[in-house]
């Protein structure tokens, strides 16, 4: 990694273990809590953080200060901050990464988000997987609480938060928000709309900010060092701060990259992940994680921002990046992400909990041969059913699609013309239905549905 690229959220970062409070403090850690409680009013942190033009780091990109903002000012009792981890997006990584490096980065920036709107209580929501992450956050907040930083009269003043950890049922649909407030309550996780904001009614009806660990691991530096400063890391004209990149698939290189908002695919991909591995020849990325959609080759110079992506069609989404090979199915892969996203679908509207699974026994029939120029335009007429589901899942879903259809139609019309994967992929798995891949013990009928190895 370049020496000059500035290292924020990664500063203490050390291989095979976490920084201990001791480092986080060492390094300036937990200063800006001490000048803000009891310095400085929750007003005055929330116009640095709209300032600073700290975007939501799970994916939306909406300003952190301006969903603050939304709660009441005249509300009077109870409010919670929310610490989303679900992190069940295929290919993004980095917020398990970012707490196993520094837990006290993402404590301190909970509590300073919890000063600024008023919040007494904050529930670390984190899918059940990351269980090594949820039991170090559970021993770093009690750390925080003997040393006077969390719980009651943090630092002797009347300041009063403390944080405890939910494990998530372990569902992708409980990392949209209101659905997020559901699980945490006990309710169905489906999404709520039309009805008031979180930050207006969340948990248990009272105001409710939910933000991505990664958005509020960010708050220390920004509260510490000024707007101008967090604005300044970006290299682009519209970006602020750095961001963690989650980088996987055909790369040298694989892992997690702090570098600066506004830096390009071509350099993510190239430089720092190490370029494509030996003997490999890149053919696209997915550039914000499995809801965005296949950038082509001549975009790879493209600055990785919110508004330079969206102008270009893509979407920056959670700055995973998947990178794929010329020797990959595209419809393989397209299908496996459908695979996951039926399976997670909540089911609560028609768009989603028939449409995602029509999409993949189309994808399907194509993958194994058995497709028709007729399937390719029936995936063309879902993509706008798909939009119209109640809410983003199902429009997520639809984007490797719509860059499959849009980018690589070659290759799916291959698969028509030829009546077989071209890649030589063998015919994807159906339960109850015969498979190439099945093991000899199943014997030459198809897999029992409570049997099935695949």
């Amino acid at each position: 990694m370049q020496v000059d690229i500035p290292q924020v959220l990664f500063k203490n970062r050390h291989l095979g273990r976490p920084a201990t409070i001791d480092e986080y403090m060492a390094g300036g850690g937990y200063e800006a809590l001490r000048a803000t409680i009891g310095q400085r009013t929750p007003a005055e942190v929330l116009q640095l953080v709209l300032d600073a033009d700290l975007r939501g780091r799970g994916g939306a990109g909406f300003p952190a200060g301006r969903k603050w903002q939304g709660i009441p000012a005249d509300h009077v009792g109870t409010r919670y901050v929310v610490i989303n981890t679900d992190e069940m997006e295929p290919g993004t990584f980095k917020d398990r990464i970012l707490v196993n490096v520094d837990p006290h980065l993402v404590i301190e920036g909970i509590i300073l988000c919890a000063y600024a709107v008023g919040a007494c209580e904050g529930v670390f929501f984190i899918r059940p997987s990351y269980e090594g992450d949820a039991r170090l956050i559970e021993q770093e907040t009690q750390v925080a609480r003997e040393r006077g930083l969390l719980g009651k009269n943090i630092l002797g003043t009347e300041f009063c938060f403390d944080v405890h950890v939910h494990r998530s049922a372990g569902r992708y649909i409980c990392g949209e928000a209101s659905a997020q407030i559901k699980a945490i309550s006990g309710l169905r996780p489906n999404p709520r709309k039309g009805g008031p904001r979180t930050s207006v009614k969340g948990l248990w009806d009272c105001p409710t900010i939910v933000n991505n660990l990664e958005t509020l691991a960010n708050l220390p530096g920004i509260v510490r060092n000024g707007p101008a400063w967090f604005k300044s890391l970006a290299r682009s004209e519209t970006g602020s701060g750095t961001k963690l990149y989650s980088v996987s698939g055909q790369v040298a290189r694989p892992g997690c990259y702090e570098l600066p908002i506004g830096v390009t695919i071509r350099e993510i991909i190239f430089e720092h992940a190490g370029g494509m591995p030996p003997g490999k020849t890149f053919k696209t990325v997915i550039p914000g994680g499995a809801s965005t959609p296949y950038l082509p080759e001549a975009l790879l110079d493209l600055e990785m921002d919110f508004d330079p992506m969206k102008k270009a069609g893509q979407r920056f989404g959670t700055a995973s990046l998947m990178v794929f090979d010329k020797d990959t199915c595209l419809v393989g892969a397209t299908l496996s992400l459908m695979e996951f996203f039926a399976r997670e679908s909540c089911g609560w509207c028609t768009p989603c909990r028939e449409g995602i699974p029509y999409v993949r026994e189309l994808l399907r029939r194509i993958e194994s041969g058995e497709g028709t120029e007729e399937h390719i335009a029936m995936l063309q007429e879902m993509l706008p059913v798909l939009d119209l589901a109640y809410c983003a899942f199902a429009p997520g879903a639809a984007e490797p699609l719509r860059g499959l259809l849009t980018h690589f139609m070659d290759e799916v019309l291959a698969h028509v013309t030829e009546k077989r994967c071209p890649f030589g992929n063998p015919p994807p798995h159906v339960r109850g239905k015969a498979c190439g891949t099945r093991p000899p013990q199943f014997g030459p009928t198809p897999c029992p549905e409570d049997q099935c190895p695949i």
